[in-house]
């Protein structure tokens, strides 16, 4: 039976077109590298342009040089003297950069109509940037500060640790983003030297993928990259890339943190090698889901909250990693123990014919997901032709990995994970500080790029190329089908056949506001359990139905209510919706299992605790809102030891009912079949007892701002939060509040908190605003990340702000911007089918009708400055505030 499942989900994979199928490159005269795909699905387009160029290309002492090269290359060129982020911002474009071990990339997603100004910038930015000293030392500042916030992730300095041990003598070995000792050496001479070596055509891969014509797109890029000369030197060679030698060994930190870590690597090939197939199915063997063999041995076992194993196959090498959160009161030696005994297993036996299959479907249809989207599609082929030197490598890479053998994957345990092969790191908490939940830590930077000294949009006009042109507001050629099965289920179902794939995105009302009526950690412990069995199926039956198929599905509660998300290829859809028939009728909370949630939930509390950004966030609801309300209350260790397996099932049969559920479908479906099935699957579920009531009380603002400061210990950063209470999202002032908070803060490339607090005065590596708005009213939050010491003031300075824009408003010229940016990105993120189907959602879960989807420009084109203005006066009183600080002390008088 495993093996008819495996062939059809073979057969359907092998059924879709190749990521390299319809790419058209071409070699321009000076060298550059250029790819064309037209995937005409929505009128979008992806532009990126990856330079051969990353930290292992730096000169020793220059650790970082590259990271911050790409800082400067926002700053401005000798002929646009502006930031460019509030460029592309004009432009509608999402836009970001980031620089990792072998390259750096450049990325936008924009309207296809304004594809040649973005291809003007990028090649004025390749041959002009201008790097200069004062953009230099406020950069350099950004950076440190950037860098700061990294470390405080004792996840983060194990793995330089590790990282450090492994590739001793090898760029590998440092960190990509640099450290702060070279960051402050480095001089003007040096960036602009490493500049000139790199940032040239033929050292460039450029990547069209969207709503184009292949001869179209080529004749643009022409007419602006052919123009830009290759210098007559050659590329420099660097030595240090030459290989990588190491020493098995064992590294041990005793720092602030809130759980033991486990971290072990040990070294592969590079990416083209032989072996990497076999070593990408190891890797989905160890950590591809609840059947895998990290989960059952690990997890399953009580012996670690989290578990995972990663495959970095990069340019001239690479590193395989297997790392864990100990459970509480369970050893680090412990869980080496079991990895090392799985690992010798896998050399000592071949594995069984269904777990090779599961482990290859999975790669298969993980691949496939994840590259439904242009933006997904260009950079895979940027990557695929900037490291692999070929842009049709993964589809030669899944062909290979059609073909690994049980002996395969044997072969590689025994060659490169032998047991004299690892480096082994161990955290042990000296106090209570910060651990992040992520499985690894990073082999590329993380960016928040922001604008520069304050623009009036006028002027950022005047150096926008002359060529740019719109179209006009574009509605989303979407028609969403609704109906309501008799039991009050409800569904909307929209067709998209651009890839062979469907998501879906659900809502149950059963989120965390009714803790208010239960008890703190009910509802997230009921959605965490849901996967644990049903009255056919264990929890392992469950996940095998599901990872044999490559199916995603979970559950995942907040506020609001438990979102479901599920993916799956096209012809997978019967399964993925029977499997969700059957936990949300048939869940059966097996003490066991729950005892183990239980138990990763007291993990999850700790380490949130010690995280500056969940702490503050926590600190300032509590604040804000009074202890009746639902946003007031948050699960804690008491609550959470104090919860009964039955008080699980109460609530399951409370609040899990049809009339309370609405799914919504996008992707390659017949909808006949899909309405069908769904009457056949949910047609007789019925509510079994009658719905909570939740009464939500009124919020006001504090009669005087309030100020608090949660110490976590072992910070270098601090986060800070500044806000009030907001608006649902059925309020009329929705549209103007959303381009009001866009002015305000919420385009990190172009807004006045951006230009003002972080780069004028250089407070701060990142702030922005935001609000959540919802069923129910949540905080309008201004958030911001600071070294201690530039805290109080970089508050001060933001109050200063709000104060000032509350006195004179905001101007028609970024009124204007504003809504043009909010409109042409709203085209741009909704070419994305997951945030298609969660928008989709969204509006049906606050009962706006599916032509919200179409009316959003009319709606934000009706919004005047008026109405900005009002919104604004209306949600932020400067004097009214509440500001909670998370991380180290800081001294701040309101």
């Amino acid at each position: 039976m495993v093996v008819s499942i495996g062939l059809a989900v073979i057969m359907s994979l092998n059924a879709v077109q190749g990521l390299g199928s319809g790419v058209t490159k071409t070699v321009l005269d000076n060298g550059l590298t250029v790819l064309i795909k037209e995937i005409p699905t929505a009128p979008v387009v992806s532009l990126q342009v990856w330079y051969r160029v990353g930290s292992r290309h730096e000169p020793q002492g220059q650790n970082g040089i590259a990271h911050q090269l790409e800082h400067l290359m926002f700053k401005g060129t000798d002929t646009r003297p502006v930031q460019f982020g509030q460029l592309f911002n004009a432009l509608g474009s999402v836009s970001n950069a980031f620089t990792s071990y072998d390259m750096t990339a450049y990325h936008h997603t924009v309207r296809a109509d304004q594809l040649e100004a973005l291809l003007i910038l990028e090649a004025d930015r390749l041959r002009n940037t201008a790097i200069t000293p004062t953009a230099l030392e406020s950069e350099k500042r950004v950076v440190i500060s950037e860098l700061q916030g990294y470390e405080n992730s004792p996840e983060y300095r194990l793995s330089r640790a590790v990282m450090g041990a492994l590739y001793a003598n090898h760029p590998y070995g440092l960190p990509v983003g640099g450290t702060a000792t070279d960051v402050e050496q480095f001089s003007l001479g040096e960036v602009k030297a490493f500049y000139r070596q790199y940032y040239r055509p033929d050292n460039a891969v450029l990547v069209i993928a969207g709503d184009v014509r292949p001869s179209e797109a080529l004749a643009l890029v022409k007419r602006t990259f052919g123009q830009v000369p290759t210098p007559p030197e050659p590329l420099p060679v660097n030595a240090r890339a030459a290989g990588a030698s190491f020493t098995s060994q064992r590294v041990t930190l005793r720092e602030p943190g809130s759980a033991p870590l486990l971290q072990m690597v040990a070294p592969i090939p590079a990416l083209t090698h032989a072996d990497i197939p076999a070593l990408e199915v190891l890797d989905m063997l160890l950590s591809g889901g609840r059947s895998s063999l990290l989960y059952q041995s690990l997890m399953e076992t009580g012996q670690a909250s989290s578990a995972y194993s990663y495959s970095a196959a990069l340019q001239v090498g690479g590193w395989f990693e297997i790392g864990a959160i100990a459970a509480p009161d369970q050893s680090l030696a412990t869980i080496e123990t079991t990895i090392t005994k799985i690992l010798d297993q896998l050399a000592q036996q071949p594995l069984s014919a269904p777990a090779l299959a599961r482990a290859k479907q999975q790669l298969k249809a993980n691949f496939v997901l994840r590259n439904r989207d242009i933006d997904a599609q260009a950079a895979q082929l940027a990557n695929d032709e900037t490291v692999a030197g070929d842009y049709r490598f993964s589809d030669r890479l899944l062909a290979a990995i059609d073909r690994v053998t049980a002996a395969d994957v044997q072969r590689v345990v025994q060659t490169y994970l032998g047991g004299d092969r690892w480096v082994v790191g161990e955290f042990i908490p000296s106090e209570f500080a910060d651990v992040e939940l992520s499985g690894r830590g990073g082999t590329q930077t993380t960016e928040h790029h922001l604008v520069g000294d304050p623009v009036d949009p006028a002027l950022v006009a005047t150096y926008l190329p002359k060529t740019t042109r719109s179209q006009g507001a574009i509605a989303p050629a979407t028609a969403v089908e609704t109906f309501t099965l008799k039991n009050g289920l409800r569904v909307l179902l929209l067709v998209d056949r651009s890839t062979p794939t469907v998501t879906l995105a659900g809502r149950i009302n059963a989120g965390t506001a009714y803790d208010v009526l239960t008890q703190p950690g009910v509802a997230n412990l009921t959605a965490a359990n849901l996967l644990n069995g049903t009255r056919d199926k264990d929890a392992l039956a469950l996940a095998q139905t599901l990872e044999d198929r490559g199916i995603s599905l979970e559950f995942s509660a907040f506020r609001d209510g438990v979102d479901v998300e599920g993916y799956a290829l096209a012809s997978e859809v019967p399964t993925l919706l029977r499997t969700l028939a059957d936990v949300l009728q048939n869940a059966t909370f097996p003490e066991a299992d729950f005892n183990l949630s239980q138990q990763r939930y007291l993990t999850a509390l700790s380490l949130e605790a010690d995280d500056p950004v969940r702490l503050g966030r926590r600190v300032f609801q509590e604040t804000l809102y009074p202890s009746d309300h639902p946003l007031h209350h948050f699960a804690t260790p008491a609550s959470v030891q104090g919860i009964q397996r039955q008080q699980l099932v109460d609530f399951y049969r409370a609040a899990y009912a049809p009339d309370q559920t609405i799914l919504t479908l996008v992707g390659d479906f017949d909808p006949t079949r899909v309405r069908s099935l769904l009457n056949e699957l949910f047609g007789q579920w019925q509510p079994e007892i009658a719905p909570l009531n939740l009464t939500v009380p009124p919020v006001s603002p504090p009669p005087q701002t309030l100020f608090k400061n949660a110490v976590i210990p072992g910070k270098a950063q601090a986060i800070t939060y500044i806000g009030a209470p907001g608006l649902d999202r059925r309020d009329p002032q929705f549209y103007a509040a959303m381009v009001m908070n866009h002015i305000l803060g919420g385009d990190t490339l172009a807004s006045r908190l951006g230009t003002e607090i972080r780069d004028r005065q250089g407070l701060t590596y990142g702030i922005y605003s935001f609000f959540t708005a919802s069923s129910q009213a949540g905080p309008f939050l201004i958030q911001l990340q600071t070294a201690p010491e530039d805290t109080a003031q970089a508050i001060q300075a933001t109050l200063k702000l709000l104060r000032d824009a509350r006195t004179h408003g905001f101007t028609a010229a970024e009124l204007a911007t504003a809504k043009r940016s909010l409109m042409n990105s709203y085209v741009v993120e909704l070419a994305n089918v997951d945030v298609l189907a969660r928008t989709v959602l969204g509006n049906a879960s606050v009962d706006l009708p599916p032509e919200e989807l179409q009316q959003f420009g009319d709606r934000l084109a009706a919004v005047t400055l008026e109405d900005v203005n009002h919104v604004l006066r209306e949600i932020i009183d400067p004097d009214r505030l509440v500001i909670v600080t998370a991380g180290p002390p800081v001294a701040f008088q309101p």
